[in-house]
């Protein structure tokens, strides 16, 4: 019971109609049963919901996201055992207008919640992996010494400089495996930046309040492409990349009646006069720069036949990146 609802009993005065943030705040409680099956060891339901709870007060218009899209986000968190908000940096749970063309033009039809995962989620989740020993993400500056090489003999070397550090030119993430090899990548402002571009949340969110961040978690998640993760990695690199597009995150949607889990509710189907043609989805998809950017233009090609489906699935897998 509320606090409202427990003075009004006391007193005898009638409760206010709760507000859309109590009755999302009721849905979050009563999933903290599925949360507990869901959550690894290192957290419990209660905090989980407390955290949940004081993101929905902080961003209001969290509660008007579609219940499916933000209990979905919420419980991938569960799964995954990261925290959402600010206070970790593990993960964000945003708000998003949902838009699709209506009668020839484009119109928002409802909010969907995204969570995008930070880089010390990223982190957390490579150490719990156990095939990775240590795993971290720094930042390069114009002031300080910073050298690298490729190829037979490969390093690195960065030396940060003292005092003003200049502006931002670098990140790099370095992983030391279990079996003592190590693997690094580096990304220059100018890729971080491309990367940036190509995301939904790139005026808002995390890429506007923590920049530095971002752009570490950015190179993490290119660098697990070439480490041994695990299962639970490469569902977050993909629930990530997903949320950075702006695609509809393949969340497990909870029936809250019978407390099952089931595939993620679809998308508005677009009206068949708005569909784009294989020629044009085709010529997309081979002026596309980052995965999400494909995956983004493989999400509005499902009312194809399978054949050219097939046949953008490999355009989309010959791209260098």
């Amino acid at each position: 019971m509320s606090n409202t609802a427990l003075r009004a009993a006391t007193t005898g005065q009638v409760a206010a109609p709760k507000t859309r943030e109590d009755k999302v705040g009721d849905l979050i409680v009563a999933m903290k049963p599925q949360m507990a099956m869901a959550l690894p060891k290192h957290l419990n339901p209660d905090r989980m919901a407390r955290i949940v709870l004081t993101e929905i007060r902080r961003v209001p218009k969290l509660a008007e996201c579609g219940r499916d899209s933000l209990l979905g986000a919420v419980m991938t968190c569960s799964q995954l055992g990261l925290e959402p908000g600010n206070g970790l940096g593990h993960a964000y749970l945003l708000p998003f207008d949902k838009r699709a063309k209506v009668n020839g033009s484009w119109q928002t039809v409802g909010i969907d919640c995204q969570l995008i995962i930070g880089y010390r989620g990223m982190i957390d989740l490579a150490r719990r992996s156990g095939q990775i020993v240590s795993l971290s993400a720094r930042a390069v500056f114009t002031n300080d010494r910073f050298n690298y090489r490729f190829g037979l003999d490969e390093s690195i070397e960065h030396i940060p400089a003292d005092g003003e550090r200049g502006n931002l030119t670098h990140v790099y993430a370095v992983a030391k495996l279990k079996d003592g090899g190590v693997q690094f990548e580096v990304m220059s402002r100018a890729e971080i930046e491309k990367v940036r571009a190509a995301s939904k949340a790139k005026d808002n969110g995390p890429w506007v309040t923590h920049f530095e961040e971002m752009a570490k978690k950015t190179a993490i998640r290119r660098l697990f492409k070439y480490l041994p993760v695990s299962i639970e990695m490469q569902r977050a690199v993909t629930i990530d990349e997903q949320g950075e597009a702006g695609i509809r995150q393949d969340h497990n949607v909870i029936d809250m009646e019978t407390g099952e889990y089931g595939a993620p509710a679809g998308e508005l189907p677009a009206p068949a006069g708005d569909q784009l043609s294989y020629a044009q989805l085709a010529d997309m998809v081979t002026k596309a720069t980052t995965v999400p950017e494909a995956e983004a233009v493989l999400a509005q090609a499902t009312h194809l036949p399978e054949d050219q489906m097939n046949d953008l699935r490999k355009l989309a897998a010959e791209l260098p990146f």
